[in-house]
């Protein structure tokens, strides 16, 4: 996750302040109970300022929401790079430096905007793209259908930010709270390495009752399409816009 209890030096720069300023405005406020001149203010800088390095508050929004998922993502690679170990005892060490992230993520993703909506397709385009290459260098499993699960890692990885209140009420603390994350790690390492199921007879069933429903097995019947590849339609200029299929492909795209 991200650690935000200080500016790194390479980043002291005024348009980091004026973002880092948004970031705990927005987790705290929400996006709609925000104005400029409260992050300006914040950030010790003019609402003149704020206008000047992001356009517009929205232009900000988006900044915001660039930014945390690529520190979010850079966290995750660094599993890659140090002791495995090491880093989930750091991050065991002081779980309330994610508490201004945490709340920036779960306030605007409940708006109902396409802010929200550009912040999600965000996620799932990154998440999709950590799944490739965990499944590429053979330390992830394959799935049936990539795109829908991305989509679903990405839904199980926000639910607790969005339903951390009911959480902590049944958890009896929050979920920043080192015995909440102490308790939670292995629990969840455990259904992601380990699965739920002792046995793939759930599964096979699935599998032959889906390919009977298509007609599979039917002498000379035609098998239904596919469901349709999950796609990010927010129109022309949007980073994550999914590209157009083939032409050849049209049909089932």
């Amino acid at each position: 996750m991200l650690n935000m209890r200080s500016v790194r030096p390479e980043d002291a720069t005024t348009a980091a302040r004026i973002r880092d300023a948004a970031i705990a405005r927005f987790g705290a406020h929400g996006y709609a109970g925000t104005s400029l001149r409260e992050v300006a203010a914040d950030a010790g800088v003019s609402a003149a300022l704020v206008i000047h390095h992001f356009g517009s508050k929205e232009g900000l929004r988006r900044a915001c929401d660039d930014w945390l998922v690529h520190e979010l993502m850079g966290e995750k690679d660094r599993l890659g790079d140090t002791s495995v170990a090491a880093t989930i005892r750091e991050w065991l060490d002081d779980p309330a430096r994610f508490r201004t992230s945490i709340a920036y993520f779960a306030a605007m993703l409940s708006d109902e905007s396409p802010g929200a909506d550009r912040l999600f397709d965000l996620l799932l385009a990154e998440t999709s793209a950590m799944l490739e290459r965990g499944v590429a260098d053979g330390s992830m499993n394959d799935s049936s259908d990539p795109d829908l699960r991305a989509v679903l890692i990405t839904a199980y990885g926000l639910a607790p930010l969005l339903l951390r209140g009911q959480l902590a009420r049944v958890l009896g603390a929050p979920l920043d709270s080192p015995a909440v994350v102490r308790r939670m790690t292995l629990p969840t390492l455990e259904f992601y390495t380990q699965g739920l199921y002792a046995d793939t007879q759930l599964l096979d069933a699935a599998r032959a009752a889906i390919e009977s429903a298509s007609g599979a097995h039917a002498p000379g019947a035609r098998r239904e399409d596919p469901v349709p590849r999950v796609r990010s339609d927010k129109g022309p200029g949007n980073p994550v816009q999914d590209p157009d299929p083939p032409v050849g492909d049209t049909a089932r795209a």
